[in-house]
C-alpha cells in the first residue's frame, strides 16, 4: 500500500481580529477553549501570532498567549508565527525561550523574523528601521540567542546588539527549533540558510513559493549548508466546506490577492495540499475562519488530515 504523503499540521488561533473571522471580545475565552480543546486533540502543535496593533486594538500579546496555552495544553508542540525582533531585545527573548523550553519539557518552536508592519512600531514608539537594518539586526539577534543557549557565560558585540559575560541558565536542553520567517529573495532567505532550523513562509501563488524555494536552494549552496535539512512551512488560510462553490465564495477576492488562501471541499484542499508537499513543504500552521463555530476546522480534521502522515 503506498505511504501518505508527509504533511503536518499545526493551529493557530486568533489572538485578535485577523480580517477573516470575527472576534466577539465578551466571548473571546470561551471561543477559544472551545477551539483549542478541540485542536490540541488532533494538530501537532499550537501557534501564536505576533502583533501588537494590528487590525482593531482589541489583542493579546504573543508570549502572555503562548505561556497561558502551554500550562492549559500540556501535550502539543508550542510554536509563534513569527515573532518579530524588534518588539523584544534579543537576550530578553534568550531568556524568554530557555525559561518556556525548560518549563514545557522542550516544546518550544521559536519563530522569528525581522517585522514589516510599521503602523504598530510607530503607534507603540519603537523605531522603525530600513528593511535592510532590521534584517541585519534580525541576523544579529539570532546569533546572540544562538550564543546565550549554548554558552555560559555568553558574550557577543556586533553592531546593533552586543551581551557581556551574560548567563541564560538552565541552558535549553534540547535547543529551541528556530524557525524563521520571511520571503525577501536578497537578504531574509541569506539568514535563513545561514541560521534557520525550519523557514516559513505566508500562502502564495505557486510560481512565486517554487522562485523563493529556488533562491533558498541558491543561498544554501553559496554557504554550503544542506537544503534539505531546512524543513519548510508555510501558514495558510483555510476556507473549508462540504460544497466546493460555497468555500470559494467564503474566500471570495482573497482568491486573487497575492496571498491566496487553500479553498475548496476536502478533495480540493486535499489535492492542493499534496502539490505543497510535492513542491517540499510538510509543515502547515493552519488558520479558520470559523473561530465560534468550528464546523471547517472539524471537517479539516475529520476529511483532510487523514490523508497525510
Amino acid at each position: 500500500m503506498p505511504s501518505k504523503p508527509l504533511m503536518e499540521f499545526g493551529y493557530n488561533p486568533p489572538s485578535g481580529e485577523r480580517g477573516y473571522e470575527t472576534i466577539r471580545p465578551r466571548e473571546y475565552m470561551g471561543d477559544l477553549h472551545r477551539a483549542l480543546d478541540v485542536a490540541s486533540q488532533s494538530f501537532q502543535s499550537l501557534w501564536t501570532s505576533d502583533h501588537l496593533n494590528y487590525t482593531t486594538e482589541w489583542r493579546l500579546e504573543c508570549w502572555t498567549l503562548l505561556t497561558w496555552m502551554a500550562a492549559r495544553y500540556p501535550g502539543p508542540q508550542l510554536g509563534t508565527v513569527v515573532m518579530s525582533n524588534s518588539f523584544r531585545s534579543p537576550s530578553l527573548m534568550a531568556k524568554m525561550a530557555s525559561s518556556i523550553q525548560h518549563l514545557t519539557y522542550g516544546r518550544l518552536i521559536l519563530g522569528y523574523g525581522a517585522g514589516w508592519y510599521e503602523p504598530e512600531y510607530r503607534s507603540y514608539g519603537f523605531d522603525y528601521p530600513s528593511a535592510r537594518t532590521r534584517i541585519e539586526m534580525l541576523d544579529e539577534g539570532v546569533r546572540v540567542m544562538k550564543a546565550m543557549w549554548t554558552d555560559s557565560p555568553a558574550n557577543f558585540s556586533g553592531e546593533y546588539y552586543h551581551v557581556d559575560n551574560v548567563h541564560c541558565e538552565p541552558l535549553p536542553n534540547p535547543l529551541p527549533i528556530l524557525m524563521l520567517g520571511g520571503g525577501g529573495e536578497r537578504r531574509t532567505l541569506r539568514v535563513v540558510a545561514e541560521h534557520a532550523d525550519w523557514w516559513n513562509d505566508v500562502m502564495r501563488p505557486v510560481d512565486q513559493l517554487q522562485r523563493k524555494l529556488d533562491a533558498l536552494k541558491g543561498h544554501c549552496e553559496a554557504i554550503g549548508r544542506d537544503y534539505d535539512s531546512i524543513r519548510k512551512t508555510l501558514a495558510p488560510r483555510f476556507y473549508l466546506h462540504r460544497t466546493h462553490s460555497k468555500a470559494l465564495e467564503m474566500a471570495g477576492d482573497k482568491m486573487t490577492s497575492d496571498q491566496p488562501p487553500i479553498a475548496g471541499d476536502p478533495v480540493a484542499v486535499t489535492e492542493q495540499l499534496m502539490e505543497l508537499v510535492e513542491m517540499g513543504f510538510d509543515f502547515s500552521v493552519a488558520t479558520f475562519p470559523q473561530f465560534q463555530e468550528l464546523d471547517d476546522m472539524k471537517l479539516f480534521v475529520n476529511e483532510v488530515m487523514p490523508h497525510f502522515s
